[in-house]
């Protein structure tokens, strides 16, 4: 028997079914069909059977509950929920672990960043001098074939123009390798700040 939108008060009735002569209580089972409507039951159909639905003792308190299947899609949204739970106390634990204070985090991050801003405008001043000569080999290579116009202009030669390709080649190379170490510098910061922040709530909350 499966009685739909059934009311909580009559739970009991319903759960009463008799045994061998004698009264005893049966589970109630509540499930919600696809139209959203919230049934009550001895049983569950078979077409909702691996649904989420709960389980009720004859007084409509809930005494059991089975969760529905999750689809794929769910697994895995579920999973990466869980997994950065994971990831966020194991971070939490590597702070309090690691730093006593927020002043130990303020103090690496300043080395951190003063490290990287050296090594930043290191990898500046080389890209420069790589602009530079790349600027002085193309003034050269204007003078011969193919960039000059000039009726009687020679080819340009080999060696000339091998070393403007490697200079482009190498110039391009490092600009790229300039503008990821500015990224990770700005990355750094903000982890850095993320990290003074969340300290600061493990800190002032006490801790069982």
């Amino acid at each position: 028997m499966a009685v739909a939108a059934l009311l909580p008060f009559g739970l009991g009735a319903l759960a009463a079914s008799p045994a061998g002569g004698s009264g005893s209580t049966a589970p109630v089972y509540k499930w919600v069909d696809s139209n959203g409507v919230v049934h009550y039951g001895d049983s569950v159909p078979a077409e909702y059977a691996q649904t989420e639905h709960s389980v009720l003792n004859n007084q409509g308190v809930e005494v059991g509950h089975l969760d529905g299947r999750k689809s794929t899609e769910e697994q895995a949204a579920a999973a990466q929920i869980a997994e950065a739970a994971k990831r966020r106390t194991q971070h939490d634990q590597f702070l309090l672990s690691t730093y006593t204070s927020m002043k130990d985090i303020e103090r690496l991050r300043d080395e951190r960043l003063e490290q990287t801003e050296g090594q930043i405008k290191a990898s500046s001043i080389y890209v420069d001098t790589l602009s530079a000569r790349l600027g002085a080999l193309q003034e050269r290579a204007s003078h011969f074939k193919p960039y000059s116009s000039e009726p009687n202009a020679l080819r340009m030669p080999d060696d000339l123009a091998e070393e403007l390709v490697r200079t482009l080649n190498e110039t391009h190379t490092q600009s790229k390798a300039l503008e990821v170490k500015r990224h990770e510098q700005a990355d750094m910061r903000a982890q850095f700040e993320a990290d003074i922040q969340r300290y600061r709530e493990l800190t002032s909350t006490p801790r069982s």
